[in-house]
């Protein structure tokens, strides 16, 4: 019997160019790991884990800690696509020496291929600074969920020019700084577009429109397993929540009508 000859593992130097749409889907435990890795390009396990999986109101909760335990998770249960993982908020905003002395850990304890982060001019030093020192960098612009506050909320950007060209602004800045791509997230269309078409690297939209040169989404958004909040530009491919509404109704049945298997039956099972 013929055995398939696993993927290679991607990295950094695979998305070098922007011939091919890029699949990305956030991940945070193993089990999801597993299911997704054949299938996508990269594997981002982002702070939306503190929303998803934890119950916070937003990102901004969320600790290197969780990020380094979920992170790890992922990487020992994948092994094609490209693990990144998202520096959490307050662990690289201080100066490039914090974000580097974090970054460093976040890759060392989860062995992770690259980290993420958000922020254009203001984090261009930061970038450079980490890429310098051999930790690559996906950014980040646009809508940012670690600055909702300052935003005012989860706001569409880019609907004037000035909003447009601060963006455009910060995707230059990345660019510069050595990003090997970024994240475009809660743009309108014309202004994704003209950034894609406009910049060197790897564009990655999440409510960006198709203009990107890839898209990540959820993963729990995509299954219909999140119903605290159902971003309007998510496409449900899979509504999992009736039916795992159904299968634990069904077993509680089961159990309190004393219909499950005892020892006996397990154990002496041919």
């Amino acid at each position: 019997m013929d055995m398939q000859t696993p993927k290679p593992r991607l990295g950094v130097k695979d998305f070098a160019k922007k011939d091919t749409p890029i699949v990305c889907l956030t991940a945070y435990t193993a089990p999801i790991a597993r299911l997704l890795d054949p299938h996508v390009d990269i594997l981002l396990v982002g702070d939306s884990v503190g929303m998803v999986l934890y119950g916070f109101d937003d990102t901004l909760s969320v600790t290197l800690e969780m990020m380094i335990a979920h992170g790890a998770a992922v990487v020992r249960s994948s092994s094609h696509a490209m693990v990144v993982v998202d520096m959490p908020y307050g662990t690289y905003e201080q100066s490039p020496e914090q974000a580097l002395q974090n970054a460093k850990r976040l890759m060392k304890e989860t062995g992770c291929a690259a980290i993420k982060l958000e922020g254009g001019q203001e984090m261009a030093a930061t970038i450079r600074t980490l890429v310098r020192n051999g930790v690559p960098v996906m950014g980040h612009v646009g809508l940012m969920p670690q600055s909702i506050k300052k935003l005012g909320g989860f706001k569409i950007q880019g609907r004037d020019n000035a909003q447009a060209e601060k963006i455009k602004a910060d995707a230059d800045a990345v660019v510069a700084a050595g990003a090997f791509a970024f994240v475009i997230e809660g743009t309108i269309e014309s202004v994704a577009r003209t950034i894609t078409k406009s910049v060197s690297i790897p564009t990655i939209g999440i409510g960006a429109s198709a203009a990107c040169d890839g898209q990540v989404l959820v993963i729990d958004d995509i299954l219909g397993t999140f119903a605290a909040f159902a971003p309007r530009f998510a496409k449900r491919y899979a509504e999992l929540t009736p039916i795992i509404a159904q299968a634990v109704e069904a077993y509680a049945a089961d159990v309190r009508a004393h219909r499950f298997p005892g020892p006996e039956h397990v154990f002496n099972a041919k």
